[in-house]
């Protein structure tokens, strides 16, 4: 059996002395593509967050590629995955430089000829390349999920964590968004999402509001 990309084993999770996420398990493979689906508050954006490391589980592990989540590893992990949130809060200044910051970092400098790629990620995006020089702030909301996703595109991430990315977006957009994701079977996404259109792109669905059985996806 291959080595998953993301592997969950009873997890429980409380916010606020609330129980969000209880003894779940989740197994998601390489390129998969698995939508988190469920009530609102069931914690679809928590489980997110959890496996970036911004919090902290109640009891359970999660391992990345094999490695456990810890806070010694957290930051390591994170160089595999990207995350777009439904609303991207984004530094000041031109679209350009939003784009070209990542690759100033030590860890992302190898891969600053990907920026070579920005044309025609706008192209299939739906997104003009007048937009690199506009400001941030003037962006719309779904010119800011789109540009947050190509962003992370060009960062090579195994993991996508998607959190209502696709929200803001009108049907063509979100179809072209799809459409570029499909073309990436390696790539494994992790999405939580409401529409249907975006949940029949997944390979599989995750209801968080239902128990979940070992190696479900």
């Amino acid at each position: 059996m291959p080595i998953s990309a993301i592997e969950i084993d009873n997890l429980s999770v409380a916010l606020g002395g609330h129980k969000i996420l209880s003894g779940l398990d989740l197994r998601l493979f390489p390129g998969q593509k698995t939508t988190l689906v469920g009530r609102s508050g069931c914690g679809k954006s928590t489980l997110l967050r959890c496996l970036l490391g911004f919090v902290a589980p109640k009891a359970g592990t999660i391992h990345i590629f094999g490695r456990e989540l810890t806070s010694g590893s957290v930051w390591q992990l994170r160089t595999r995955m990207a995350y777009v949130p439904q609303e991207p809060e984004l530094a000041p200044g031109q679209v350009r430089e939003l784009l070209e910051r990542p690759f100033t970092f030590h860890n992302n400098r190898h891969l600053r000829d990907n920026l070579s790629r920005v044309p025609a990620l706008m192209e299939r995006l739906h997104l003009h390349e007048k937009l690199l020089e506009q400001q941030v702030a003037a962006l719309s909301g779904g010119e800011k999920q789109r540009i947050t996703l190509l962003s992370a595109l060009l960062l090579d991430r195994e993991i996508l964590l998607l959190d209502e990315a696709s929200s803001a977006l009108d049907r063509t957009a979100k179809l072209a968004v799809i459409d570029l994701l499909k073309e990436r079977a390696a790539l494994t996404v992790l999405s939580v999402s409401h529409d249907q259109e975006w949940i029949g792109f997944s390979d599989d669905l995750v209801d968080l509001t239902r128990p979940q059985e070992k190696g479900s996806a």
